[in-house]
């Protein structure tokens, strides 16, 4: 039994009542022999450090730096106690291992494993060492004194941890897990006064925090009386108003009837048959609503997966300062849908799949999804808890059906919209849907970047540009830095975007965001802004501090800006409202790339051609990768050559590349790869980028697609296929054409595709964006005046400002081992 137990709270429960009184049940005392543990506070470091407890449950910075400095004290100690000598060269280094309940069973392992000579070994561990885990060689024990209570929010009836003050009992315990092979040592981190008056002798029972709903189910079952009246008797008896919101809960969950014996009572019901299923699942009540919801639509199986993972509650490992890591795994598996549960069933079946390969790619494949070495036992756990769900539910007639095969696309989306019903409908009310987004807001918080694309940091230094090697660097874990735009204290990064996916929030986005909501640190090495103004003195200065510079990760130049016109810059590519193309690559429905086939855009297609077999061309000066610009072999529309092209991906002799002039894709041979001639590199790329305006799935596409059906795509690659169309444009957006696409249909003339899309119901009319309708309005102005006025094109920068921001990054882009940090939000 645990030494944490109140024994006395116990006995007085369980007296049996004599005529004299209540006679208290017999308690045994076995009374361990460990070795001597001596206890600190804060008040006997006071000589080292001036710090104060605090009240309120949190740990600021300097008390991790109260923490380290002891262990660097215990070094020193354990020198002199030795009684050795040691030289300037000998120093203890340390061995950090996490101990946590997502921990991987790799890194779990590693805690027990022996410190290597000339190391200290150093657990950073929460509650889960408090009790039932013993590492016998812990000698010194560091306490914040703090704890994480999961709590019930009594109005959702949503659990949330909670960052408490942890009981006197709880601290004895973790104080216990020195002392087991040698005298121990217990550094409290708090004042002797606040342990004294603020720190609770006991934790509050789970009874009054946790969700009720299982308990009630129970006494329900086992036909015990009024729920109320019998908790009243409990050791640590909840509130009644707990009880009745819980009752009421169950109702709502569909557990509990509205009535008792044809009788009105708000605060009593009878089981229903969900209620009876619930009361033999060893589950949260909403996970087994789940399991019931997907017998009655089909579904089962892939609810009896989620379920099972989900109560595993670490089925995602979450490897010591990989958070971000974990979470692009997860959102891999989520795909589109951005919910936990279909990430959970689509790894736990692609785990599946990975069992069934043979042995000599069992280890090797890795895909940087699942590091199945260390998951392969919580796969393990959880596919045994499916099977004895599978079991239990068979009882009640619910059995997982066979899958029909062959399984058409359309059927497959299908059963994965319902899924995602029955999901909303287990977890109602605790789940959270995405809205629409403000595009007037964004707009203006991103100074018209886009923000599928696109972040913002603040709190940028002064001269934060010559930085941006270091915040690249910082970001690359979220993925490929386009480029970075500094506007005064600000910076907005923009990711690069592979032109032949779907045009929606990068996932780079969400990791960036992530980054922030994990206070992960992004910290950049800055010089002194005195040593840099010495180097640019003089009135040319001025303004050079928070002066607006475009930085171009991919061409590598960093220029100054005097004014950006949004899209507008770029608008010498539409030379009028009317535009004759030829689509080359469909990217979903409504969504596409081609090129212009007017005689003017044709004649430079032809001269950019020439001039490239004039060209003496070379083999690429470094190893193709994502985002490389280059010349690759062209073999589309009947044209053969080269033409310019952007490296998509890379596996192993092959890299699939993007046409920029056409808007095509191919794979090519590495080895066929060449340089682009200089003179062919600043001229703009002739492909563009189109969408259909004021478009969007129907109900009936989405059902049958993620977002277009299968039988919505095919329909509209047959109407844009194969001929020349007209669109009329309506936007630029963020370098998109947004258009109205017409094509000739014999006696019907000019049809317009969006019409014949809906008219079929693939598709519905919807409103354009804010970004959207601001740029038609210009765009209208434009076209209007027949000409492009040169007072709204950018302004050219000054030689002067440029050759003063490469002398700063010449003399100041290099990190100094001695420069202090400055920290971006």
């Amino acid at each position: 039994m645990s030494a944490s137990i109140n024994s006395k709270e116990l006995a007085d429960y369980f007296a049996l009542p004599v005529h004299y009184g209540l006679n208290p049940v017999c308690i045994f005392k076995v009374e361990g022999r460990p070795f001597a543990v001596e206890e600190y506070y804060l008040d006997d470091l006071k000589h080292i450090f001036d710090i104060q407890s605090l009240g309120q449950p949190v740990i600021e910075q300097k008390m991790y730096q109260v923490a380290v400095a002891l262990i660097q004290s215990f070094d020193e100690l354990e020198k002199r106690s030795n009684g050795k000598y040691f030289t300037n060269i000998f120093f203890f280094r340390w061995q950090v291992y996490p101990l946590h309940a997502c921990a991987t069973l790799e890194e779990q392992s590693k805690v027990f494993s022996a410190t290597v000579p000339g190391y200290r070994k150093v657990i950073l561990a929460t509650n889960v060492a408090e009790s039932s885990v013993t590492v016998p060689d812990v000698k010194y024990v560091i306490d914040f004194c703090l704890t994480k209570i999961l709590f019930c929010d009594k109005e959702t009836n949503y659990q949330n941890l909670r960052l408490c003050w942890a009981s006197k009992t709880n601290c004895n315990q973790r104080k216990g897990r020195a002392g087991r092979v040698s005298k121990g040592y217990c550094y409290r981190l708090i004042c002797k006064d606040f342990w004294a008056d603020c720190i609770p002798e006991k934790s509050e029972p789970e009874m009054l925090h946790c969700p009720l709903g299982s308990t009630v189910l129970k006494l329900k079952k086992l036909d015990m009386g009024e729920p109320k009246a019998l908790l009243a008797t409990a050791l640590s008896p909840p509130s009644v108003g707990d009880i009745e919101r819980t009752i009421l809960q169950l109702k709502e969950l569909g557990a509990l009837t509205t009535s008792v014996h044809t009788e009105d009572d708000l605060h009593d019901g009878e089981l229903s048959f969900i209620g009876t299923v619930l009361t033999q699942l060893p589950l949260d009540l909403h996970l087994g609503k789940l399991i019931v919801l997907g017998h009655v639509f089909g579904c089962l199986e892939e609810c009896l997966i989620i379920a099972a993972a989900l109560s595993s509650r670490n089925f995602f490992a979450v490897p010591f300062k990989k958070h971000v890591d974990a979470y692009r795994k997860k959102m891999f598996f989520a795909g589109n849908s951005r919910s936990d549960c279909i990430a959970i069933l689509n790894a736990f079946r692609f785990a599946q799949l990975f069992q069934t390969l043979p042995n000599r790619f069992y280890f090797s494949l890795w895909l940087g999804l699942i590091h199945f070495k260390c998951n392969l036992e919580i796969k393990f756990q959880v596919a045994e808890l499916f099977h004895n769900l599978k079991k239990r539910v068979s009882a009640f007639n619910m059995h997982v059906k066979a899958q029909p095969s062959p399984m058409d696309e359309e059927y497959v989306c299908k059963q994965r919209f319902i899924l995602q019903v029955v999901i909303a409908g287990a977890f109602y009310p605790n789940y959270c849907t995405f809205g629409k987004c403000n595009g007037e807001i964004a707009m203006k918080d991103l100074a018209g970047k886009d923000p599928k694309t696109t972040v913002m940091l603040k709190n940028i230094p002064p001269y934060g540009y010559i930085y941006h090697k270091q915040l690249q660097s910082l970001l690359r874990q979220c993925g490929q830095v386009k480029s970075i735009s500094y506007n005064g204290s600000r910076a907005f990064v923009e990711f690069s975007r592979n032109p032949k996916e779907v045009f929606k929030v990068l996932p780079e986005v969400y990791l960036a965001v992530k980054m922030s909501q994990l206070k992960i640190p992004f910290e950049l090495c800055v010089h002194h802004p005195e040593d840099i103004r010495r180097q640019v003195q003089g009135a040319e200065a001025v303004g050079l501090e928070f002066l607006r510079v475009n930085v171009d990760c991919q061409k590598q130049t960093v220029e100054p800006v005097k004014i950006l016109f949004g899209d507008l810059q770029v608008s010498k590519m539409i030379p009028s409202r009317f535009l004759s193309i030829r689509v080359t690559e469909v990217v979903e429905v409504g969504h596409f790339w081609g090129y212009r086939t007017d005689e003017k855009n044709t004649a430079v297609l032809r001269a950019l051609s020439a001039e490239i077999d004039y060209q003496n061309l070379v083999d690429l000066a470094v190893p193709p990768c994502v985002d490389v610009l280059c010349l690759a072999p062209f073999t589309y529309l009947g044209k053969r050559g080269y033409y310019r092209a952007h490296v998509l991906y890379v596996h192993g002799d092959l890299a699939e590349v993007f046409f920029v002039d056409y808007g095509n894709r191919s794979e090519v041979p590495l080895n066929k790869l060449k340089e682009i001639p200089k003179c062919l590199q600043g001229l703009p790329f002739q492909a563009l980028e189109f969408k259909i305006c004021k478009m969007c799935p129907s109900a009936r596409s989405l059902v049958c697609g993620e977002p277009w059906s299968c039988s919505a795509s095919q329909r509209f690659a047959s109407l844009v296929s194969g001929c020349t169309l007209l669109v009329e444009v309506y936007s630029l957006v963020h370098g998109v054409l947004h258009v109205d696409v017409f094509r000739h249909s014999g006696r019907r003339g000019l049809v317009n595709i969006r019409d014949v899309l809906i008219e079929e119901s693939h598709a519905e009319l919807a409103e354009e964006s804010h970004e959207s309708q601001q740029s038609h309005d210009l765009l209208k102005e434009l076209f209007l005046d027949g000409a492009k006025k040169e007072e709204q094109m950018p302004i050219s920068v000054g030689q002067e400002e440029k050759d003063l921001i490469e002398r700063l990054l010449n003399c100041f882009s290099e990190k100094k081992s001695d420069a202090p940090t400055h920290k971006v939000t």
